[in-house]
């Protein structure tokens, strides 16, 4: 399935039915009077969170949402049939925005959360409730109100746990690949990563979701390589894996330029928890490690965790720092499998 995290939807929702002006006629009643039914009220948009889904990729083919109209009321004090709602399904982790794109409506945070984006019109009264005692038969009847259209962007943030982050081809994905089910794709150029992919990793029992989202490069704020597109879907993480490639002769510049872009893209994301990782020591020598990872850790001002994905040589360290890092809320115990016991 095709990855989108934003799309721009048309919705309206539907006018509620007019009041009906009738009076009742039958044989041997000289009054009958007004019973005129009120009319239906209009269809309602709402947006509601499911689960199963992770893209929007489904509003790329239908961006037109419009409720059904009330029906008209009827003689015999028959009330005209409401309209149908509509709900839009929408992955957990959705923010609806208003036209402008930065008004927040709604953040759809938990499957089973629903917002009313459009409300339906009311249905418009029969001339049975204008009778009176100095007009008995009324001749008047309210029409229905008119339903809501607007336009709205969908902008997808993923749920995850742990966010990863670094410069294109510093080992994000292989570190995914290893430690998860998920299998994203694995090559020797820059930018293999074109969307964010999630994994499910577990260490001592519990388990968590980790974002791999396209690497960064040196100006991505103002729009270079993919940009920083894609750095929403860390927003909600509880903390930051930050991989610096270690063959790299600009691994202190790589590790300044994430950290210069993602305080360009919001301050908020720039505080969150980081643990950083020396990553690839299998291709270092012993003296070169320990240089290279003296000078990280004078760069960061704190502890340097090193590991390779590839020989898997420190993965369970980082699995347990993040660990650490991470409310126990969040967390998801793993099944436990009941033992078999022998029986005769």
């Amino acid at each position: 399935m095709k990855f989108l995290d934003l799309a721009k939807v048309y919705i309206r929702s539907g006018s509620g039915g007019a009041g009906c002006i009738s009076f009742r006629r039958e044989k041997f009643i000289e009054y009958g009077g007004p019973d005129g039914g009120d009319g239906g009220g209009g269809g309602t948009v709402i947006a509601e969170a499911v689960d199963g889904l992770n893209t929007l990729i489904d509003f790329r083919y239908q961006q037109h949402f419009f409720a059904n109209n009330g029906q008209p009321g009827m003689g015999s004090q028959r009330t005209g049939k409401d309209g149908g709602d509509i709900v839009l399904r929408v992955p957990a982790g959705t923010e609806i925005l208003d036209e402008d794109q930065e008004t927040v409506l709604a953040d759809l945070t938990e499957v089973g959360d629903r917002v009313t984006l459009a409300q339906g019109g009311n249905g418009g009264w029969g001339n049975l409730h204008f009778k009176t005692s100095t007009n008995q038969a009324p001749r008047r009847a309210n029409p229905g109100q008119a339903g809501v259209e607007r336009t709205i962007w969908l902008r997808l943030k993923l749920i995850a746990d742990v966010g990863l982050l670094g410069m294109p081809n510093a080992g994000k994905s292989t570190f995914l690949a290893t430690t998860s089910n998920a299998r994203p794709k694995i090559a020797d150029y820059p930018f293999t990563t074109l969307h964010p992919n999630l994994g499910v990793v577990g260490v001592d029992n519990v388990e968590f979701v980790v974002a791999d989202i396209p690497g960064l490069i040196e100006g991505a704020s103002q729009g270079r390589g993919l940009g920083d597109l894609f750095l929403g879907h860390v927003e909600r993480c509880a903390v930051l894996l930050h991989l610096v490639d270690g063959t790299s002769e600009t691994m202190l510049q790589d590790h300044k330029t994430i950290l210069t872009e993602i305080a360009a893209y919001a301050d908020e994301l720039a505080s969150k928890p980081r643990i950083t990782v020396l990553n690839k020591i299998d291709a270092l020598d012993a003296e070169t490690l320990a240089e290279r990872a003296s000078a990280l850790e004078e760069a960061t001002g704190g502890p340097v965790l090193k590991m390779s994905s590839v020989a898997r040589d420190g993965v369970k360290d980082v699995l347990r720092a993040l660990r650490g890092e991470i409310d126990d809320e969040r967390l998801r115990r793993k099944p436990v499998e009941e033992a078999e016991t022998w029986r005769p």
